[in-house]
């Protein structure tokens, strides 16, 4: 059995060490990138000119969609998120064997969740290209799904308690996205020569912006998802076009607004350089 599991690894890292699944992982990582400065434009439109563009990442590729070369450049998109899924479940499988026991079954549960979030990014992209996406519409677009997802977990026999708890998990994510920001903790990601030089302290700065930024914005979804389980109201929850716009409409929202939207373009920049110099494990 030990020999079995030995191969398996072995197996598991000359996939993830691939030279092919590493030219797909940076352009998966570049995509990410320009899906991150496409929703950052989106929430500055919101912030200030009241669009009512889908400001989330669906609505990024709907934008891309928009572009002349839209369609192929999708299905170039698509297939850099298919690979980070690879990528990524390589890694909930046979990934991170320099750390022990509970580190490792969170870091290994930490990848299958990135790999879910690719998986669907690559999803919509493959939709938007052969044009059966359904459009994102205005406002509502991916806020709309949320709240009908949100309904039906609701209607279901303790589905209040599962929408509360699956908002205290967006928050909890929302604040280790705020730790690894703060704490350098994404800078594990990247090989050493990431970090060194005058390049190296940009795409540290970035990321640290970057990170704090997207769990800010994590943070009012999660807050919006437990407020729809108190009030058993499911038209208060959201995905990222809601709470960017919840956050437009506070006191100086606007300006709040667009603190966010330059953090998300410095996360947007940082998977540039994270394309370049992503580290294999």
């Amino acid at each position: 059995m030990t020999n079995v599991k030995g191969k398996g690894g072995q197996a598991g890292r000359e996939v993830r060490n691939s030279k092919a699944l590493e030219v797909g992982a940076r352009v998966g990582l570049v995509a990410y990138g320009v899906v991150h400065l496409l929703v950052a434009w989106l929430a500055l439109q919101v912030a200030w000119s009241g669009t009512e563009k889908d400001a989330s990442q669906s609505g990024a590729l709907s934008m891309i969609a928009e572009n002349g070369a839209g369609k192929a450049l999708l299905w170039v998109t698509a297939v850099g998120f298919a690979a980070l899924v690879l990528w990524q479940l390589a890694d909930a499988i046979w990934g991170f064997r320099d750390k022990d026991g509970g580190a490792r079954t969170l870091k290994r549960v930490m990848a299958a969740g990135k790999a879910v979030l690719y998986a669907a990014l690559a999803v919509v992209a493959a939709r938007q290209a052969t044009g059966s996406s359904g459009g994102s519409g205005g406002s509502g677009g991916s806020g709309g799904k949320e709240e009908t997802l949100t309904a039906r977990v609701m209607s279901a026999p303790g589905g209040t308690w599962l929408v509360g708890l699956a908002g205290l998990g967006i928050l909890a994510v929302a604040g280790y996205q705020v730790y690894r920001g703060v704490s350098r903790s994404f800078e594990h990601d990247l090989t050493s020569s990431a970090t060194s030089g005058t390049s190296g302290s940009a795409i540290v700065r970035l990321g640290q912006v970057g990170y704090v930024a997207k769990g800010v914005a994590l943070g009012i979804i999660g807050v919006l998802v437990v407020l729809a389980a108190f009030n058993h109201d499911p038209d208060k929850a959201g995905g990222l076009d809601d709470a960017l716009r919840t956050l437009r409409d506070q006191p100086f929202g606007p300006y709040l607004l667009t603190l966010v939207a330059v953090g998300l373009a410095a996360f947007g920049a940082y998977c540039f350089g994270w394309a370049r110099y992503v580290k294999r494990r």
